[in-house]
């Protein structure tokens, strides 16, 4: 045998122990990738009951927020209409009160005419 078939011989064994490493590698990196596929698929198993409980907790702040903002509206109504009262109530009363001064005022005023008329009647009947 001359060199050349040595060296063929070698370059042949070479590329056969290359294939080999190279199915054993290739069959590590497939099992790689269906583990990670499986890995995958369980974490989208795992999340869509998590998307769902969100959409569903969404939902439901949404009405709980649509509700509270309609109970401040009827609130904020009933307090306006509160406010309107008393003061319709305050300037009836000051309504009232206005009218009442001028004639208490003048009626005080003629019991003092009076009671100082009868007082000076008095003093000189009495002289």
């Amino acid at each position: 045998m001359d060199t050349v078939s040595i060296f063929y011989i070698i370059l042949l064994i070479s590329a056969s122990i290359l294939c080999l490493a190279l199915v054993f590698y290739i069959n590590r990196i497939t099992n790689t990738i269906k583990s990670i596929q499986a890995d995958i698929k369980d974490l989208s198993d795992q999340m869509k009951p998590l998307i769902t409980a969100s959409t569903e907790l969404s939902e439901k702040l949404n009405s709980l927020s649509a509700e509270a903002k309609s109970q401040l509206y009827i609130v904020k109504e009933i307090i306006g209409k509160v406010k309107d009262r008393v003061e319709m109530i305050l300037s009836l009363e000051e309504q009232f009160r206005k009218g009442l001064e001028k004639p208490v005022d003048s009626i005080l005023k003629n019991f003092s005419a009076v009671s100082n008329g009868i007082n000076t009647f008095w003093k000189t009947f009495k002289k």
